[in-house]
């Protein structure tokens, strides 16, 4: 681990594994469910999704997110694409940041929107509620990506289905989606109040 000498001073690397093969898959990726070709995962971040975990520490969920393919017992999500779930970003329980990979490279953890979202993953959940350290630290880093980015909304992977019918989603087939309750309503109305001076959006 070492950590980001930049504008994110208080961000530490923690790179998964992005391979030749997460390459070729997040390429298939961006061009079977978002009808995006080209030839690298790059992507042009306009959102900010904030996740929890529901379990795990930084070192089990780096270790999760490391390989390119998606585990066996995701049935559902392995039949839309092999590959792997993951975020860019991931926050412990006492604030500090880690970056998993580039943060404009395509992870996928928001169906529809992978394209052009970044992920924020927490550890916590509802039987860890998540800390004011968390709030604080996911406050910092939305702020940081802001001034990085053209980021437009703000949202927690539970509201993510308000872009379904609008042109952000993209997603290929109508039937493919998910339901979440991550991070929290409280969470989210505590990370919105210390970011409201940026004017980020809830829902399009």
């Amino acid at each position: 681990t070492r950590k980001e000498s930049s504008a994110a001073s208080d961000v530490y690397k923690r790179q998964i594994n992005y391979s030749k093969e997460r390459v070729k898959l997040s390429v298939e990726y961006l061009k079977i469910r978002h009808g995006i070709t080209q030839s690298s995962p790059t992507i042009n971040p306009k959102i900010i999704v904030l996740h929890y975990t529901d379990g795990g520490t930084i070192k089990s969920i780096h270790n999760y997110f490391n390989p390119a393919t998606i585990e066996e017992s995701r049935q559902l999500n392995k039949k839309v694409s092999a590959l792997n779930v993951g975020s860019q970003f991931l926050i412990d329980r006492d604030g500090k940041i880690y970056q998993l990979m580039p943060d404009n490279f395509l992870a996928r953890h928001a169906i529809g929107i992978n394209y052009c979202a970044i992920g924020v993953e927490n550890i916590g959940g509802d039987n860890n509620p998540l800390t004011q350290a968390q709030v604080i630290a996911n406050a910092k880093l939305v702020r940081y990506l802001s001034k990085k980015y053209k980021i437009e909304y703000l949202v927690g992977h539970s509201e993510y289905t308000v872009f379904r019918n609008t042109p952000f989603w993209k997603e290929t087939d109508p039937k493919y989606i998910t339901y979440k309750s991550d991070p929290g309503k409280k969470f989210m109305e505590e990370v919105r109040a210390l970011t409201k001076d940026l004017g980020l959006k809830a829902k399009p």
